[in-house]
């Protein structure tokens, strides 16, 4: 495995516990709060636990089409709901995890699918 697979993995790993633990919080305090916010951050942890297997695993199997499908639902996550995080904020009473494009995660959600994929398309192309 590359050094960035490297990174990206451990990018994952973190931001798939970050991303679970805070949503779980959330549900369990303060779900009627914001439950869109905290709906979408659950699946984004979700999302992210996925992508994390798919990538050390994506060698085997079925693996690498599902390391593919997470990282583009991932993106278009990210791109969707920062979009709507803008054009329309009063869905969101709270910030999500892809909200305004991850920004509170220092828009890593934003990056981390693009590296992801042209990572995946490199090994795809050296194969």
């Amino acid at each position: 495995m590359s050094g960035l697979g490297r990174v990206l993995i451990t990018v994952y790993i973190i931001l798939a516990i970050a991303a679970t633990f805070r949503s779980v919080y959330q549900i369990l305090t303060k779900f009627d709060e914001a439950p869109l916010a905290y709906i979408l951050s659950a699946v984004s942890g979700v999302v992210y636990i996925v992508a994390t297997i798919a990538l050390i695993r994506r060698g085997k199997g079925v693996w690498r089409p599902i390391a593919w499908a997470a990282l583009l639902f991932e993106l278009v996550g990210v791109l969707v709901v920062g979009t709507l995080s803008i054009a329309a904020p009063e869905l969101f009473a709270h910030p999500s995890v892809w909200s305004f494009f991850g920004q509170g995660y220092g828009f890593i959600p934003l990056v981390l699918p693009v590296l992801g994929l042209i990572w995946l398309s490199r090994e795809t192309k050296a194969a």
